[in-house]
């Protein structure tokens, strides 16, 4: 079966693999000019794990991740509310890795080129619009950026729409659908080498709703050398759900440290500080917190999406880049099962992961696990001297179980991809 995705980023490629291990063929389109390894840090849960090691790539994480030991949630003081261990130190058959985006896109992209073939992944070509034949075969046109002329059409059995949160293909089925849903947050991320922080592999949130702090280490590398690239987010709520955000969402816009930084400048904790962490900085990238709401059907034809172009979530929960992975798996397999018919096996990917999908951009709204730090700020807006007097251990524990459930790596799932 002949498979064209739009779209190379994380989704794009891992569906790729996914797809050409079935046996199909696969060629990415990508828009940009020439990928690079952009961004900061992001997190694999073990459910998307599972699907990277089942493409043989588990070996290859962990020479550039940081296998994750333990989440931990603190209050605005840094007082602990929560901690729980992760990955395989929680009885995990593999672990949780954090790690650089980029480092993790440009794997994904030099094992499609290996596996597939250098000519499989074309960059510079963004897709424009398609046409179902009657055949049910789909011809897709791309600029190339390099006449007046569109490139195409190319025709395959099926078009994947991997183009992320504006994607084309989407708005092509949605064209009223819209800007992207603004939380009223606004995150200013960056990531410097320092010394390590608590075990060295820990992943830590402080604050509440509308102040918020993530920092973990990204770097197997600098772990083996003793020291820590360290990735931080600094979260600040400045609007309301559903305003305009201040700037449209990149992976290198430009951040300015005085704009977050003077509500930061008394969180120096005892496990780490983070306004000397900062002042060692010399760059960090702004993103408003942005979503969309779920839409009632991803699969039209020999069409369908996928990661953000599908389901684009607010980054809670360590979810965006995992489910996307999750998506990849599901499309290979139904696929796999379909017996030739395409457009039925796109609407059963689609059964399979919309409803999951749109209850976690739901849970993601509503905080996700993160919730527990909003409820001690609103019982103990001045801290506390005994935790047990604000929140019981029975409250945290639902929270975090919970939303493994939603998120779909509680230990059962995971064991499930593995079978």
């Amino acid at each position: 079966m002949d498979i064209l995705i739009a779209g190379g980023g994380i989704g794009g490629l891992t569906a790729a693999l996914a797809l050409h291990a079935k046996g199909h063929s696969v060629t990415v389109y990508e828009a940009a000019p020439e990928l690079q390894p952009l961004g900061v840090g992001i997190n694999l849960l073990p459910h998307a794990v599972s699907v990277l090691a089942d493409l043989g790539l588990l070996d290859d994480l962990a020479k550039i991740g940081i296998e994750t030991q333990e989440l931990l949630f603190f209050n605005k003081f840094g007082q602990r509310i929560w901690r729980e261990p992760r990955g395989l130190e929680a009885g995990y058959p593999v672990p949780q890795f954090s790690l650089h985006r980029g480092e993790l896109q440009m794997l994904l992209l030099d094992t499609v080129r290996e596996r597939l073939g250098p000519a499989r992944v074309r960059e510079g070509y963004t897709y424009v619009r398609h046409t179902v034949w009657p055949s049910g075969r789909v011809g897709v046109w791309f600029d190339t950026g390099t006449s007046g002329d569109l490139y195409g059409p190319v025709v395959a059995d099926a078009l994947i729409g991997a183009d992320g949160i504006h994607s084309a293909v989407r708005k092509g089925f949605y064209p009223d659908e819209g800007p992207p849903h603004w939380s009223g947050a606004v995150l200013w991320r960056a990531a410097i080498e320092d010394a390590p922080f608590l075990s060295g592999r820990s992943m830590i949130m402080a604050g509440h709703e509308n102040q918020k702090l993530v920092v973990y280490p990204i770097s197997q590398k600098a772990f083996e050398a003793g020291r820590s690239l360290t990735n931080w987010i600094a979260e600040i709520r400045i609007g309301k759900p559903g305003d305009l955000p201040p700037s449209r969402e990149s992976w290198n816009k430009p951040g300015r440290f005085e704009d977050f930084m003077p509500a930061f400048k008394d969180w120096s904790f005892d496990w780490l500080d983070f306004p000397a962490l900062a002042a060692k900085t010399p760059e960090a990238l702004e993103f408003p917190m942005v979503d969309r709401d779920p839409v009632p059907a991803w699969s039209f034809g020999p069409v369908t999406l996928l990661g953000d172009a599908a389901h684009p979530m607010y980054p809670v929960g360590s979810n965006g880049a995992s489910q996307a992975i999750l998506d990849a798996r599901a499309l290979a397999e139904s696929l796999a099962d379909g017996a030739g018919d395409v457009h039925g096996a796109l609407k059963r990917y689609e059964a399979m992961r919309l409803p999951a999908t749109a209850a976690l951009v739901a849970a993601n709204r509503r905080q996700g696990p993160e919730q527990v730090m909003q409820m001690v700020e609103e019982r103990a807006p001045d801290g506390f001297e005994r935790l047990e007097d604000v929140i019981s251990q029975a409250e945290l524990e639902a929270v975090s179980s919970q939303y493994k459930q939603v998120a779909g790596f509680d230990k059962a799932s995971v064991a499930r991809i593995l079978e």
